[in-house]
């Protein structure tokens, strides 16, 4: 049964500034997670002391594309993010696909990300403690404790994000500080920043790692239905989300290379029995145990704030396709009293939960498998969606140029859409390199984005059969 009346479909229209969604955007992009975590492995297997200037790359990158993503998102209102746009600039059935696959995208990180927060707040338990606690059942405690948040009203999730964001950044800053203060292991020097530590070990394995950090600074249009000011808030938040984490990424990682040597990184990182533990040896070196703590207590808080940004935005997908009806209508119902998308919240939280218990079932390793095949799946899903999108930007705005200049809506959106295919292309032959699967599992892993595709080309055309209009006005706005 649908849910009725139609107001009770609505979001909480006009309660969230940018501030705050530029809040839920960074804490998605999980800063410290990715510094403490992801980076030390992108630089061992990419460039190493190059990696900070790959990070200034990828942010232009990304810019070229919000040029055109800001415009189209004050002109496209709808909770559907990019799947909306698509669905506006090229078609209801690529939209359907594209949505698909948004789902597909979303779902996979908040479960390799519950697989990898498991896994860290159990050795830390182990080692601090001396407790051992399976690492499934740390996931499915946070499960639990991230789906209240989500029946709950957002604007109390992003309060507690924003107490998460501030001191992640404030450790990994005090590090640096520190790093620069005492002039690293030879001085404070630039190379980092030079022609030849961009073209020096492996490139197109650094530039994918690079990319995939900045994985949620494109839910800001998720949020334009609950917005207080949509057509000026979500180009805010989007800029503000980028130039915030792509700053403190490339100067944090090039505090790291000075702390280590420039010529010395790949060495030193390479000789560690885990690569995660990087940031830790540089803060036993130049702060001391007591932030060493700090950072690895704060490592465990940066991976639940990100999972608590994701399952918002992840929620606000299902409610749109459910709204949409190319999901179950009942998904497009919200909280009579919170005005949260708390059916499709639901769904989510049994799917994390099936997911967690089916890999703990079969001995699965929650870092190596869970979470290394699945989040570099959502990085693939991501690409091809965002490569998607500026086409749909290139042919929206050829039908009426809203008054934006040809600058932003047609060069921008096509430099991008470029920089971007060429990215693909190096993720998809280096998939089995990222992921660390065999090559038939690389391969089988990939294939979930055309059959997610297929699904939701296929959902779109049925409802194109059942129901024209409602087909018709697939990504129109709500607000």
């Amino acid at each position: 049964m649908p849910c009725l009346p139609d107001d009770a479909t609505g979001l909480r229209s006009g309660t969230l500034s940018s501030g705050f969604i530029t809040l839920l955007v960074i804490s998605a992009a999980s800063p410290l997670s990715v510094v403490a975590g992801g980076f030390p492995i992108g630089m061992m297997l990419g460039n190493g002391a190059g990696t900070p200037a790959l990070v200034v790359l990828a942010l232009l990158l990304l810019l070229m594309f919000a040029a055109g993503y800001t415009a189209m998102g004050t002109c496209v209102t709808s909770a559907g993010g990019f799947y909306a746009m698509i669905s506006r600039g090229v078609g209801g059935a690529a939209g359907g696909a594209a949505a698909f696959i948004a789902i597909l995208g979303s779902l996979a990180l908040q479960f390799g990300l519950y697989g990898l927060l498991g896994e860290v707040v159990s050795e830390s338990l182990r080692t601090q403690l001396d407790l051992s606690v399976p690492w499934w059942l740390v996931a499915v405690a946070a499960i639990a404790s991230v789906a209240y948040f989500g029946f709950h009203q957002i604007d109390f999730s992003a309060k507690i994000l924003a107490c998460f964001v501030v001191a992640e950044y404030a450790f990994v800053l005090l590090l640096d500080v520190l790093i620069l203060h005492r002039g690293g292991a030879h001085g404070i020097e630039f190379s980092s920043f030079q022609p030849a530590a961009l073209s020096a070990g492996n490139p197109s394995i650094g530039i994918l790692f690079c990319f995939a950090a900045f994985i949620g600074f494109e839910a800001t249009t998720i949020y334009s239905e609950e917005a207080k000011d949509p057509k000026r808030s979500i180009p805010i938040a989007t800029y503000s989300a980028l130039i915030l984490v792509g700053c403190f990424y490339s100067f944090s990682l090039w505090c790291l290379v000075i702390g280590t040597g420039a010529d010395r990184v790949q060495e030193t990182i390479t000789g560690l029995s885990d690569p995660t533990n990087f940031l830790y040896l540089l803060s036993d070196t130049y702060a001391g145990q007591p932030l060493t703590l700090l950072l690895r207590g704060m490592f465990i808080v940066s991976i639940y704030a990100g999972l608590i940004a994701f399952h918002n935005s992840t929620a606000r997908y299902f409610y749109s396709m459910g709204r949409e009806r190319l999901l179950p209508r009942r998904l497009g119902c919200t909280h009579p009293q919170y005005k949260s998308p708390h059916v499709a919240s639901l769904l989510q939280t049994l799917l994390c939960l099936a997911v967690v218990l089916l890999f703990a079932v079969f001995k699965a390793d929650p870092v190596l498998h869970l979470f290394s095949w699945l989040s570099n799946i959502a990085t693939v899903c991501l690409l091809l969606l965002m490569m998607a999108t500026a086409v749909a930007v290139i042919v929206f705005f050829r039908r009426d140029a809203h008054a934006y200049s040809r600058f932003r809506i047609f060069w921008m959106p096509l430099a991008a859409l470029l920089g971007l295919s060429f990215v693909f292309a190096l993720a998809v032959p280096n998939f089995q390199v990222l992921t660390g699967a065999s090559q038939a599992l690389s391969w089988a892993l990939l294939a979930l984005l055309p059959l997610a595709g297929l699904a939701g080309w296929g959902a779109a055309l049925r409802l194109k059969s059942m129901d024209p209009v409602a087909y018709a006005t697939l990504g129109h706005d709500r607000k």
